[in-house]
C-alpha cells in the first residue's frame, strides 16, 4: 500500500509558480488522541498537516486558505462538521472533507454526503480507509481548489 500512496502523494503535489508544493491536510478533531494519531498517519504519507481542537480554530487560521483536504469530527462542541462544511460552502471554499465520527447517523451522512463531502468513516477506522478517502479527495481536488 505504502508504494501505491507515495505515488499518488508525488504525482498530487501542486505547482506554484514553477515550485512544488506538498497538499496541506487539516485535521479538526476536540479529541487530542485521535488528532495526534491522525497527524502522524497523514505526515507518514509525506503530506504537510495542521491539527485544530475546534471547527472555530480552524474557520480563525490561516491555514485554512493553504488546505488541500479536511479530515474533521461530526460531533464536537460549538461547530459541528456538518455546521463547518455548511460554513465553508457560504464562505466559498470548496475543500474535498473526509467525515469520521464515532455517532454514525443515516441522515447526518446523507446530508454530508450531499453536499460534496468525499468520505464519511465510522471510528474505529482502519487507516487504509482513511488512506483511500485521502487518495480520492486529493484527485478530485486536482486544480479545481477554489481557495
Amino acid at each position: 500500500m505504502a508504494t501505491s500512496v507515495q505515488s499518488v502523494h508525488f504525482d498530487l503535489q501542486q505547482q506554484d509558480a514553477g515550485v512544488r508544493k506538498t497538499p496541506m491536510i487539516s485535521i479538526v478533531d476536540d479529541d487530542r488522541a485521535v488528532r495526534a494519531a491522525t497527524k502522524g498517519l497523514v505526515r507518514s504519507l509525506g503530506y504537510d498537516v495542521s491539527t485544530f481542537a475546534s471547527a472555530e480554530e480552524f474557520l480563525a487560521s490561516e491555514s485554512l486558505h493553504d488546505t488541500s483536504c479536511l479530515i474533521t469530527d461530526l460531533h464536537m462542541p460549538g461547530l459541528s462538521g456538518i455546521e463547518l462544511q455548511d460554513r465553508l460552502i457560504a464562505q466559498g471554499h470548496h475543500l474535498p472533507i473526509v467525515f469520521i465520527t464515532a455517532f454514525p447517523e443515516e441522515s447526518l451522512r446523507r446530508r454530508a454526503l450531499e453536499a460534496g463531502a468525499i468520505c464519511f468513516l465510522s471510528k474505529p477506522y482502519s487507516d487504509d480507509r482513511l488512506i483511500d478517502c485521502l487518495d480520492r479527495a486529493l484527485k478530485s481536488a486536482d486544480g479545481s481548489l477554489s481557495h
